[in-house]
């Protein structure tokens, strides 16, 4: 896929703010993101990450919502990070979809490992997916994190039967890709990982982590819904880690 140099400076961007969000060396970054056009209406979307901690040992993925938990970070502060990089994947798609394209693209997928940066663009109307917001998390994980079917809940098992049956008989949706080498000039973390504990040591030092698997994030920008969560006039979307007003 041919990219225009005012998208290649907004790739540049978007690397730049995870590796700063991360505040540990690691091995692979997943983030997952999706905007979703609604006639009249701004668009909704919902956005997710994860990263593998670098180390001898095995390690498992983090999911980037737990890192203000596991290495005591402020939770306001870095809820504007995680939105400002949530910002820029929308600029993104507004500048592509200024190019005059029939069709843009409703999610992306950016995988950034052995000093490559990959983009997936994913053109499938989610508006009428066969799957919600969850499943697609539970599939996603399954397809980008290897993770083992074995060890997941019961109900996380069928949705995963259900997507592969459903794979046998679905034509797969179109997809373009773009690759190049990562953003290779130092970038300063929002801690400095070279004085602080790794992801293994916080977590020890620490009260337990819940699992966020299926579950809302563990903070999330403030909106007069969370003050009335009655009033029809303030109905949100809950994503991952954003809210946007209907």
């Amino acid at each position: 896929m041919i990219s225009l140099p005012e998208e290649k400076i907004l790739y540049s961007e978007i690397q730049k703010k995870l590796f700063y969000i991360i505040p540990e060396k690691w091995e692979s970054i997943y983030l997952y993101a999706s905007v979703i056009d609604v006639h009249g209406q701004k668009p909704v979307g919902e956005m997710y990450f994860y990263y593998l901690p670098k180390g001898i040992i095995k390690k498992k993925y983090v999911n980037g919502y737990e890192i203000p938990s596991i290495f005591n970070i402020d939770e306001e502060q870095y809820s504007k990070l995680i939105t400002d990089m949530y910002n820029l994947i929308k600029l993104l798609r507004e500048r592509m979809a200024a190019r005059g394209k029939k069709k843009i693209w409703s999610n992306v997928t950016i995988t950034i490992k052995n000093f490559q940066f990959k983009i997936e663009f994913d053109y499938e109307d989610l508006r009428k997916s066969q799957f919600d917001s969850y499943e697609r998390h539970v599939i996603w994980r399954y397809n980008y994190l290897s993770e083992d079917s074995e060890a997941l809940s019961r109900k996380d098992k069928k949705i995963l039967e259900y997507y592969k049956k459903y794979k046998e008989t679905e034509i797969t949706p179109k997809r373009d890709m773009y690759v190049e080498g990562i953003y290779k000039q130092p970038v300063k973390n929002i801690i400095d990982f070279e004085k602080t504990l790794t992801v293994d040591e916080a977590v020890a030092q620490s009260k337990p982590v819940n699992e966020l698997k299926g579950k809302k994030s563990i903070f999330r920008l403030k909106n007069k819904s969370d003050e009335n969560k009655d009033d029809e006039d303030n109905k949100t979307y809950n994503n991952q880690i954003l809210n946007w007003k209907k």
